[in-house]
């Protein structure tokens, strides 16, 4: 597959923008900065950010074992969406797939460019489609959207299908890795180098615990992410939440025991589900949070706001009539929740 040709013909032909710290680069050398029209006076953030992150991607770079050049960090992950789109598809010409009920911001982000979505809804296993998605696409078909573990379902979908999809797409194939910490199943990243139309997005906001920085990973092959560069605001991670990010690197080992406490208390909820007398069935999840079916959703949703409970009612999403998608608290909110849930 020839990337080249599915980029936006604009897009090609267009000269990024050069900012001061992109001319000059070697932010360790004690130097009089006096090109980039800032405020001189020192107060830690009077200064511009690195445009392109060097040290927060070197952590990435020694921990996913990818190339710096694979690497685009985007202001959350919708960041990095929105940009996929932009490189890609031509409004009012190109589409999308998506494969409801999964992450919402994708229809959101098509219509907010201008390009269709066909929504591809899938098997009531919550599994893609292959034989609908292939046959649903056409020559403007420009991406493909798996959410996988997916939102709100919490699956992840079969290595099978998705290999069939990579190999016989013919756009770009975005896999939405946001809750893969979670997940007992690998990562696609191992596999980055083997499909030149593949994109990973990964988040800072679920296993590490920075959903308030809002800090999203983009992983590619050097072509796209050159592309996706080219357009990319120049200071778009400010120079704040790239510090909360190399902190967070240093306790990775603090990291790795909130992912295994939070599928300890994963485990604790599905039990607890277990005894609900209005809890009809509990789908098996590889997220921090867990989609149950219940007689009345709505209702259900509604009781628990009176008790100061927030869950999600995802009701209203193809295949997910009478659902409710609980996130994984901690072992005290868990309590607190199947309390509630006995007393309603």
């Amino acid at each position: 597959m020839k990337i080249e040709k599915l980029i936006r013909e604009n897009i090609r032909a267009m000269k990024p923008y050069s900012s001061a710290r992109d001319e000059f680069k070697d932010f360790d050398t004690e130097m009089i900065f006096l090109d980039a029209n800032e405020n001189p006076h020192e107060n830690g953030v009077n200064r511009y950010p690195d445009p392109q992150q060097k040290t927060v991607k070197t952590e990435l770079v020694k921990l996913k074992k990818v190339k710096e050049s694979q690497i685009l960090l985007g202001n959350g992950s919708d960041e990095v969406l929105d940009l996929i789109f932009r490189a890609f598809c031509e409004p009012k010409e190109d589409n999308i797939i998506t494969l409801p009920p999964t992450y919402g911001m994708y229809s959101v982000l098509a219509n907010l460019n201008n390009i269709e979505n066909r929504e591809i809804v899938l098997t009531k296993n919550f599994e893609p489609s292959v034989k609908n998605i292939l046959e649903g696409a056409d020559k403007n078909s420009k991406i493909l959207f798996l959410c996988s573990p997916n939102n709100p379902t919490g699956n992840s979908f079969s290595k099978e299908s998705v290999e069939v999809l990579l190999n016989t797409f013919p756009g770009i194939v975005v896999i939405d890795e946001a809750y893969i910490d979670f997940s007992e199943h690998k990562s696609w990243l191992d596999r980055l180098n083997e499909f030149p139309n593949l994109i990973i997005t990964q988040t800072f906001s679920k296993a590490y615990a920075m959903a308030g920085v809002r800090l999203g990973i983009c992983y590619a092959s050097e072509e796209i992410i050159a592309v996706l560069n080219k357009i990319k605001p120049p200071y778009n991670i400010n120079d704040l939440t790239q510090k909360c990010a190399l902190k967070r690197f240093t306790k990775l080992d603090d990291l790795k025991d909130d992912v295994k406490n939070i599928l300890k208390e994963r485990a604790r909820l599905i039990q607890g589900l277990k005894e609900i007398s209005f809890v009809e069935k509990i789908y098996p999840s590889d997220a921090n949070f867990v989609l149950v079916v219940v007689d009345n959703a709505t209702k259900r949703y509604n009781q628990l706001i009176e008790k100061g409970i927030v869950i999600r009612n995802r009701t209203t999403q193809p295949l997910c009539e009478n659902t409710l998608r609980f996130t994984v608290g901690t072992k005290k909110e868990t309590k607190l929740l199947i309390k509630a849930l006995n007393e309603i």
